[in-house]
């Protein structure tokens, strides 16, 4: 039996950084590149938005947390990339900034919101991107890049695209990264630099498998199956676009051909009246 669980899980997901804010602290300051670091923060509940398909089930934002300034920081877990999922993380972070004018702030008042993302599945596939694992998104001048419309900034994370420079580095960003890619129920020995530090190894904690009821460990089996299932619900659509997308080609192409010669059919038979009549017209006039 395995003795650790796997943090993609949005059980063991939640457990680790949605029960423990110095945790979350630690990570969301290891990921967003902020003016300064965030000290405190108070976790929000309730979904910004409805679950609207049994597709979208595990898209839903798994941490939501405010600091003392006020900056929002929703938090999440992705395990199978589709276009769509860039639509419904702006679509948390937009509602999440409207819906601080609810409480009675005025415009110039609000504060910033920061989607912070991981994917469990490479998304940027072209030459130029295939070994960037870190995205960073925000509003800004296409010509001048420098000047920005602060309020929404998004980071996407790769993890199948995340390789540690060296294995011994401590900085949390690497020790955070490796923990979500490195720990799962393959895993019976824990790297030492992982160990060492106090926040990885309180993490660790939080992942073995004795730390959880056996209803936890059917609801972590039951999620389990349920991205399964949304990954291969996902895979057929996919196939299908696919499938229809050669299909038009190969209609197009040869409704071409088809046209092309009947074209050239009807092309040539009123050639050949318009010939006969212009030599029959000749004939007439000798």
């Amino acid at each position: 039996m395995a003795k650790y669980l796997d943090p993609k899980n949005d059980l063991t997901f939640k457990r680790v950084f949605g029960e423990h804010k110095h945790l979350c602290i630690s990570l969301i300051n290891s990921m967003l590149p902020l003016e300064k670091p965030i000290k405190k923060i108070e976790y929000q509940t309730g979904e910004l938005i409805p679950i609207l398909t049994d597709v979208l089930r595990n898209t839903v934002v798994d941490v939501r947390c405010t600091d003392a300034a006020g900056k929002q920081f929703l938090v999440e877990m992705q395990l199978h990339w589709d276009e769509s999922f860039k639509s419904r993380v702006l679509l948390n972070a937009s509602k999440a900034y409207v819906l601080q004018l609810e409480k009675g702030k005025e415009v110039k008042l609000l504060k910033p919101v920061y989607a912070l993302n991981f994917v469990n599945d490479a998304f940027e596939k072209s030459e130029e991107m295939k070994n960037e694992y870190y995205h960073h998104y925000k509003i800004v001048n296409i010509k001048h890049t420098e000047k920005q419309i602060k309020g929404l900034e998004f980071v996407f994370v790769e993890l199948p695209k995340f390789k540690p420079q060296n294995r011994a580095e401590k900085k949390l960003h690497q020790l955070w990264l490796r923990f979500l890619t490195e720990i799962n129920e393959s895993t019976e020995e824990v790297p030492k630099e992982m160990l060492k530090n106090k926040l990885i190894s309180e993490a660790l904690g939080y992942m073995e498998r004795s730390a959880y009821s056996k209803e936890d460990l059917d609801k972590y089996e039951q999620w389990k199956i349920d991205s399964m299932t949304a990954s291969a619900m996902l895979g057929k659509c996919e196939g299908r676009g696919q499938s229809r997308g050669r299909g038009d080609r190969i209609g197009k192409g040869r409704g071409d051909r088809i046209g092309k010669g009947r074209g050239d059919r009807i092309g040539k038979r009123r050639g050949d009246r318009i010939g006969k009549r212009i030599g029959k017209g000749r004939s007439d006039c000798k």
